[in-house]
């Protein structure tokens, strides 16, 4: 058994990119930060920020590209994948992408929205809260 799931929640930095494919399926590409802080031994404040690049499909890729802007807060969830292609240059370049079936728009007018990938349907819109797992105080860590 395996299992492959990220779930972020971060910052855009910047506006959704949304192109067609040649079938007139939706893609959108963002990036999002996440951010660590914590205290050093030196007793200072240290803070490191990791981005994560982001792409979604069909119609969920759509509403990302109307509703999501650069700062907003966001809630993905989906598989890590990693690829390569050749740049302008003829160079190999890797990548790794969080493949969202799961994006949820976090704070802004409307409250919280999620778009969610259903097995049946493709990709839709459903609005929904995201609800955190109960937490279990007996965990011995």
């Amino acid at each position: 058994m395996s299992v492959n799931i990220a779930i972020l929640v971060g910052n855009l930095g910047k506006d959704p990119e949304v192109r067609f494919t040649q079938n007139g399926r939706a893609v959108a590409n963002f990036s999002i930060a996440t951010s660590e802080v914590w205290t050093g031994q030196d007793g200072n404040r240290q803070e490191r920020t990791e981005w994560h690049n982001i792409v979604v499909w069909g119609k969920q890729a759509e509403s990302c590209g109307q509703y999501l802007s650069k700062g907003r807060q966001v809630f993905v969830q989906g598989n890590i994948r990693s690829r390569s292609y050749e740049d302008k240059t003829g160079n190999t370049r890797y990548i790794t992408e969080i493949v969202a079936q799961r994006v949820q728009f976090l704070g802004g007018a409307g409250g919280a929205r999620t778009s969610q990938e259903t097995p049946d349907q493709g990709f839709g819109d459903t609005p929904s809260t995201f609800q955190s797992p109960p937490i279990d105080d007996d965990i011995p860590f």
